[in-house]
């Protein structure tokens, strides 16, 4: 599946979202590793089946295998780490946040691309999960390591519109659902 054939299971009334999708491969802030990768992870992110055949089927046509692995294992750590730290920034008792996370997170060290772009990807991961803590921390890095504030703009773009999509797909296939099961108990 590709991105315009997910375009075209957006319903009309969510066209700016399919205006955003199609505007997603002539973002040009990033490089095709970090744009491509973004589209990777952040679909994973979402959770939806659709979003994320597609993003995958996209991604792969410009991604190297390594490139692929290490955008899939930051939306794998970043799926624990959103977790982790978001209850320490919100559950409002620094302690927490002074204790040792105790997880193991070896593939932020060593991702098997450049940390630049495993950051950009862990960034846009933590937009679609939430996590104010982590998205200080990988922004700032990012910043850190010179990445102007458009490139790191867009890959949240992407995430948004990626999470919009996810979300808007799944209302529609929630709704057709409740009409079967509406008609069935009738």
């Amino acid at each position: 599946m590709s991105l315009d054939v997910l375009k075209e299971q957006v319903p009309d009334y969510a066209r700016d979202l399919k205006i955003n999708l199609s505007n997603i491969p002539a973002i040009s802030s990033l490089s095709a590793q970090q744009l491509w990768g973004t589209v990777l992870a952040c679909g994973l992110a979402t959770g939806n089946p659709t979003v994320i055949r597609a993003a995958s089927d996209a991604a792969m046509q410009h991604l190297s295998m390594e490139a692929a692995n290490a955008a899939k294992a930051a939306n794998a750590i970043m799926g624990m780490n959103n977790i982790y730290y978001r209850f320490t920034h919100l559950v409002g008792n620094e302690h927490y946040a002074a204790m040792p996370a105790r997880l193991r997170m070896n593939v932020i060290g060593n991702p098997g691309v450049d940390k630049v772009d495993f950051e950009l990807w862990s960034l846009a991961v933590s937009a679609v999960e939430g996590c104010g803590r982590c998205i200080e921390a990988h922004e700032q890095t990012l910043v850190q390591h010179g990445i102007g504030r458009e490139a790191i703009q867009d890959a949240v773009r992407i995430a948004a519109i990626l999470k919009g999509i996810a979300v808007t797909l799944a209302a529609e296939a929630a709704l057709a659902g409740s009409d079967t099961l509406q008609a069935s108990a009738a």
